[in-house]
């Protein structure tokens, strides 16, 4: 069994991997136990949410008549 801490890049990767696909349990642990802790990772991951909103936004634009 891999232990549950992960360096800053291991959880960023698994960051942009959970937009994909389901993570398995230890690593979604391991990424919580991770944010946690770290101070600039959950940065990354509002960064992250908001390019995704941002996206998802402009993905669904309509131009007015």
């Amino acid at each position: 069994m891999m232990p549950l801490n992960r360096t800053c890049k291991q959880a960023a990767a698994l960051m942009v991997a959970r937009e994909d696909l389901a993570l398995p349990l230890a690593d979604r642990l391991a990424l919580r136990l991770h944010l946690l802790i770290c101070k600039a990772c959950p940065r990354f991951e509002r960064q992250m949410l908001g390019m995704r909103n941002g996206l998802k936004q402009w993905r669904n634009y309509q131009a007015p008549d």
